[in-house]
Formats: C-alpha cells, sequence, structure tokens
C-alpha cells in the first residue's frame, strides 16, 4: 500500500467524523423517534445502522460506477446535488407530516384520557377520569412504516464529500485503494452515527416530559422537519 492510499484513509476518517457530526440529519431522527415511538436500544442501533448503510452504500455504488463508466466528476457532483435536494426535501415533508399527526394524536389525548405508550406492538392502555375510574384496552398498534421511510430517506441522501475528495483521487493509485478508502469512510461515518444515537437516546430517557408527553411525536416530527430546513436552506 503505497503513501498516497494511507493519507486518503486518514482523510477519509477524519472527513467521515466531521462530516457525520456537523450534519444533524445524521442522528437526530433516530433521537427524537427512539424518544416518541419508545424503540428499545437494539432496535434504535439496528435500524440507525442500516440507514447509515443505505446512506454511504449509495455513493459509494455510485462512485464506483462513474469511476468505471469514466464519467467526469462535476458530472457526479451535479448528480449528488440533485439527491442531497431531493432527500432534504423528503425529510422536511416526512417531519412535517408526522408533526402534523402528532398533533392529532395529542389533542386526541386529551389530559383526561391519557395514553401510555408502551413499545411498538405492545397493547395500548388509555383511562379516563369522569368522577370514576374507568379502562379500556385498545387493539395493538400495526408495524410501523417509519423506519423504512427513514431508510430511503437516507438511500437517497449522498455523502457528498466521499465521492471527489476521496474516491477519483484514490481511483488514480488502484482499484483495491478506492476501495478501501470507502471502507473507512463507510466504517467511520456509520460508527459516529451509532456512538452519537446511541449515546443522546440513553441520556435522553432519563427526561420527563410530564405534561408534554403526549407531544412528543410532534415534537419528534417538529426536529426532523427543522434538521431537513437547516440542510437545505443553511448548508448543514
Amino acid at each position: 500500500m503505497n503513501s498516497g492510499i494511507l493519507i486518503l484513509c486518514g482523510t477519509a476518517a477524519t472527513i467521515g467524523f466531521l462530516h457525520t457530526l456537523f450534519g444533524p440529519d445524521h442522528y437526530l431522527p433516530f433521537i427524537v423517534m427512539n424518544r416518541a415511538r419508545k424503540w428499545s436500544a437494539a432496535k434504535t442501533a439496528w435500524i440507525t445502522f442500516l440507514c447509515g448503510l443505505g446512506h454511504v452504500g449509495s455513493s459509494v455504488v455510485l462512485g464506483l460506477i462513474g469511476i468505471a463508466c469514466g464519467i467526469a466528476v462535476m458530472q457526479l457532483e451535479a448528480f449528488e446535488a440533485f439527491r442531497g435536494n431531493l432527500a432534504a426535501w423528503a425529510l422536511i415533508g416526512f417531519g412535517f407530516a408526522y408533526a402534523g399527526w402528532g398533533i392529532h394524536r395529542g389533542i386526541k389525548n386529551s389530559p383526561h384520557r391519557h395514553l401510555h405508550l408502551e413499545e411498538e406492538g405492545a397493547p395500548v392502555h388509555s383511562h379516563t377520569h369522569d368522577g370514576g375510574h374507568t379502562h379500556s384496552h385498545e387493539p395493538a398498534p400495526k408495524k410501523s412504516i417509519t423506519p423504512w421511510v427513514l431508510f430511503t430517506i437516507f438511500v437517497l441522501g449522498p455523502c457528498e464529500p466521499l465521492i471527489p475528495l476521496l474516491m477519483y483521487p484514490a481511483a488514480k493509485h488502484s482499484l483495491s485503494g478506492t476501495i478501501l478508502v470507502a471502507v473507512v469512510f463507510s466504517a467511520v461515518t456509520i460508527g459516529t452515527m451509532m456512538a452519537v444515537v446511541m449515546a443522546a437516546s440513553w441520556g435522553i430517557s432519563f427526561a420527563r416530559f410530564n405534561k408534554l408527553e403526549r407531544w412528543t411525536h410532534a415534537l419528534a416530527g417538529g426536529a426532523i422537519c427543522l434538521s431537513g430546513l437547516a440542510i437545505q436552506f443553511l448548508g448543514l
């Protein structure tokens, strides 16, 4: 392995870490969904890993196709920019729709009719206070499509620095070097995503929202929408 590839591997690790850490869209959706939907630690880690894999994998595949077909880096950058806009708007739309659903759910579950949220798939227990004390057990909710929506959005989202700054320069040395650089970038990106998500999810699990508990879905959707807006208009 020549020194050029070693330098690019170190650069890939650094860029992967910083690119992920300073991009809230890489971890915020999983943190807020973990809290709102009561995902277990294992489920949160698995969903984060798959979305991260889809995120970096799509750019790696595109970069390898571009190198193999001799496509100019400027053309791929233009396509990646288009994918980035599409992913940002998808994140905004998903967050807005989820916030709207959360607001509707929060209004429906008035202070005198509390919804006790368990893990997805568990029975939902509600009760009312109207002089007496009545209980009802609603059917378990259907399996959520939220993880698949997030996965689709992350597959659409590009890793902007990967192709022009890392894969194309590495391709001047060797194909194996290009693959190695891509693997280093992918591993650091996914690892950083999972570390931030799991640490923040553990920390926020101790928070008690009290009267705001019934608005956690609305707050989660709002946070996702804001992260999409930050990407689209602030370039984060």
